[in-house]
């Protein structure tokens, strides 16, 4: 074999990885997970935000 054959089933293995990754990345089984992933941030905020309430109420009294 030469260069020109291993660069062939290179460009053929980096085809197959990334069909894979693209089926993994969109399937409904990674959907949940992917969605609790990405709205993560907006429920860290929300437990600050009641955190920040909570000592207000706190300096009130």
């Amino acid at each position: 074999m030469d260069y020109g054959t291993y660069r062939g089933i290179l460009t053929l293995v980096i085809l197959v990885l990334f069909i894979v990754i693209v089926v993994w990345a969109y399937s409904k089984r990674s959907k949940k997970r992917f969605d609790d992933a990405a709205n993560a941030i907006f429920e860290d905020e929300k437990k600050h935000n009641n955190t920040l309430s909570n000592e207000e109420k706190e300096s009130e009294k």
